[in-house]
């Protein structure tokens, strides 16, 4: 056998070895975050708060998780994901089990935001490890793997909350205990398992391919303030961060609210608690068909398939409000509908991180984007609470997330690679 074919082979088993082994860990990444959710009837009973104040604590922690994500891309950047992603996670287990400890509101806010700024060392430094390992003709489908993980992160932290309250009866504290210890053995199993880059397994690194940001005369280092100008100065690359989130906030909309939507007053009544279930499994689905969609069908065009979901999202969402709870069968269709087509186009979004800024700059892109993704998010939070209070009525939030997938929609049809 040719020595380049046999060195090309072992090359692609180590990409899909490295992809694997980020997935894995990223799988066990929302066990320490979406749990809360979950426990927000029995913060709600227990601290005598309303929703708005609740949805201050979740606030709280998507900015910190934005601010970090805005750090940690860079960071990234400069010290690769191994170390930063596992050092991510361990604090995360301990945040979550501090705020199970709480004995005030207030401290659930404090350590939860915490939590937040902990969890933001995950994503970005990930994503610049898929960005090392596979180039941009692949790119979408790699990223399409690792979302799917995150994905089914969700639907594994919906499944165990159910589990928990609906068969074991656990306190609410026990959804920041038990959950978590997953996350710690995904981060050793990474630790051991995963290499920044192809170098340090001994092959070449790959070309940097493709954007004039890239341009070889550029030998020297850059710096950190010399990448987030580059990145901030991106009018498409803004548009595209401002695009993702309106969609973050229609999806954690959905992922936060829909569990208290079927959990009602008392869960000992909610019948149809396991709904809520199909709304993480259609969000992990979609986004491999996402993925595959835009380098596949697209050519590589991200903004047609996001533009193409989150339209059909929004309407799909006003649905749910209309179709009554009770409706299992319908509740079940729509809930998968929604979850698949809001968060399928994020495996489009971060690829266009190494697309529109080049590879050297794709972990502060990605962080940039984040903090965009996520302090959209925040507002969105209490801003369902107060409604939910205002109105008595849980549904509620899918009036408001189906508005925010037209905005997302809308703006990102401006962007072009």
């Amino acid at each position: 056998m040719n020595p380049l074919d046999t060195n090309k082979s072992e090359f692609r088993k180590a990409q899909w070895r490295m992809l694997f082994t980020v997935m894995f860990c990223y799988l066990f990444f929302y066990t320490g975050r979406q749990n809360f959710g979950w426990a927000i009837q029995g913060i709600e009973f227990e601290f005598n708060v309303t929703k708005q104040y609740i949805g201050w604590a979740g606030a709280a922690m998507l900015w910190a998780y934005g601010i970090g994500q805005f750090i940690n891309g860079n960071l990234a950047d400069k010290y690769g994901a191994r170390r930063m992603m596992v050092l991510g996670g361990l604090l995360s287990v301990v945040m979550n089990w501090a705020t199970s400890f709480a004995t005030t509101y207030w401290m659930i806010v404090v350590f939860w935001a915490l939590n937040g700024f902990s969890q933001s060392l995950g994503w970005a430094p990930g994503s610049r490890l898929v960005s090392n390992w596979w180039g941009g003709k692949e790119r979408g489908k790699a990223f399409g793997f690792y979302v799917f993980a995150a994905g089914c992160s969700s639907v594994l932290i919906y499944l165990l909350s159910i589990v928990m309250l609906d068969m074991y009866e656990l306190d609410w504290r026990w959804l920041f205990r038990l959950p978590v210890l997953l996350l710690l053995i995904g981060c050793l199993f990474f630790y051991y398992m995963a290499r920044d880059k192809p170098e340090d397994l001994g092959f070449s690194n790959l070309e940097n391919e493709a954007t004039s940001l890239d341009i070889k005369k550029e030998e020297r280092r850059e710096s950190s303030i010399e990448r987030y100008k580059k990145v901030l100065k991106n009018k498409k690359f803004i548009l595209a961060c401002m695009s993702i989130g309106f969609q973050n906030m229609a999806r954690y909309g959905l992922l936060v609210w829909v569990p208290l939507y079927y959990l009602g007053t008392n869960i000992k009544e909610s019948s149809n608690l396991w709904i809520a279930l199909a709304l993480p499994i259609g969000m992990a689905l979609g986004t491999i068909f996402f993925g595959q969609l835009s380098d596949r069908v697209f050519k590589s065009n991200r903004s047609k398939p996001i533009a193409l979901s989150l339209g059909l999202a929004g309407l799909v969402i006003l649905l749910v409000y209309i179709v009554p709870k009770e409706n299992i069968l319908g509740g079940l269709l729509l809930m998968f509908l929604s979850g698949f087509l809001v968060y399928g186009p994020q495996s489009c979004y971060w690829p266009l991180s190494p697309d529109l800024l080049g590879v050297k700059r794709s972990g502060t892109g990605v962080g940039v984007m984040n903090t965009f993704a996520y302090g959209f998010a925040g507002i969105g939070e209490p801003f369902i609470g107060y409604m939910s209070d205002v109105t008595g009525q849980e549904n509620t939030v899918f009036i408001v997330t189906s508005v925010m997938c037209f905005f997302s929609a809308f703006i990102i049809l401006f962007v072009r690679r």
